[in-house]
């Protein structure tokens, strides 16, 4: 019986080592993701400072050479006509007498709304004012997102049939040159560009045609802000110039939208499912053995959860469940005939699922 215990000492203290090396290399992250918070504040403080004072003071000129300009102008008159016009340009209602030339909620406008509610990219543009339109748009929030989610993962795991074919025809053409991990990275080496040009490339092109005040980079910083949901706002396409066929732009725009956030969770899933580049699994307590060998040995397919990022490896349909036999330490300890595997197959139900 004391014979038996040690080994059981020993894997425990293993397991246990291995929570603290887990532990430290979360609290590592942590810290390095404050660190890098600070680093970005810094960086963008610097950067862009000095460009608001210079506007800052352009402004300030302006107004006083407009006031001197029309002497017949109060400075307080000027305030308020600069905060109605502050406050109708917040709520996404263009002073300009060009801006625009059809409402903010026409249905090209509010199908494009919608988009930006129910895949959290939200620009912040144009926002309901009513009361009952801020209700409506939380319940359809609330309803459409998970709905995104469903969506977006029923289509990567269309779009993963054709991704796979590839991959197979890399490893039959390769596969005697080269190591399964630079295939995998060849084969999403080949997914990003096509999705660079189909997505990014192309949309960059178009968008500086169209939009008159849009430079390449403005463009491409559109399409990538868009596209990774950050979506800040200070670019919206259809906004701000004249434009024929605002409502069909926009439902043009809203369709880029959606296929290009599919593109960009289907790029997400291929790069999750190679082992070596989840870099999530270096931080995990005490299954990252077990998971490294989980998905070498199994078909490799992942399940995407949404575009929080969290990718779950599906379990094998082949892979069975552990089965423990207990014999009582007294007597023979040789296994009896019904016990003994009569199959490789079976000897293969040993293993961890």
């Amino acid at each position: 019986m004391l014979l038996g215990a040690f080994p059981i000492s020993s894997k425990n203290s293993s397991a246990t080592s291995a929570n603290k090396s887990g532990r430290c290399r979360f609290c590592f992250l942590c810290g390095g993701y404050v660190l890098f918070l600070v680093l970005g504040a810094a960086m963008f403080s610097a950067i862009e400072a000095p460009k608001i004072d210079v506007i800052s003071q352009r402004v300030e000129t302006f107004r006083n050479q407009f006031l001197d300009k029309h002497s017949c102008l109060n400075d307080d008159d000027l305030e308020e006509f600069l905060k109605a016009v502050i406050t109708a340009n917040d709520r996404g209602i263009s002073p300009l007498r060009n801006a625009t030339n059809e409402m903010n909620w026409s249905f090209g406008q509010a199908l494009f709304f919608s988009s930006t509610v129910i895949t959290t990219i939200g620009y912040g543009h144009v926002t309901p004012l009513s009361q009952t339109g801020k209700i409506f748009c939380m319940i359809y929030a609330a309803i459409g997102i998970p709905l995104t989610l469903v969506l977006l993962s029923a289509m990567v795991e269309k779009l993963l049939i054709p991704a796979n074919w590839l991959l197979g025809k890399l490893n039959s053409r390769l596969g005697h040159l080269y190591q399964p991990f630079n295939i995998r990275v060849m084969h999403l080496t080949i997914i990003v560009i096509i999705v660079i040009i189909l997505f990014f490339a192309i949309p960059t092109a178009v968008f500086s045609y169209l939009e008159p005040t849009w430079g390449i980079l403005d463009a491409f910083y559109y399409c990538f802000i868009s596209l990774t949901t950050i979506g800040l706002g200070d670019y919206i396409p259809g906004d701000g110039v004249s434009i024929d066929n605002r409502s069909l732009y926009k439902m043009l725009i809203t369709a880029y939208l959606v296929l290009g956030l599919i593109a960009m969770m289907l790029v997400l899933t291929i790069f999750y499912d190679i082992p070596q580049l989840n870099l999530g699994q270096l931080f995990t307590e005490s299954t990252l053995g077990e998971t490294e060998k989980l998905r070498l040995s199994g078909n490799n397919t992942t399940c995407y959860s949404g575009p929080s990022g969290l990718y779950m490896p599906q379990r094998n349909e082949d892979t069975r469940r552990a089965v423990v036999r207990i014999r009582p330490h007294g007597g023979d300890d040789s296994p009896s005939p019904d016990e003994m595997p009569s199959s490789s197959s079976q000897s293969r139900d040993l293993r961890l699922p």
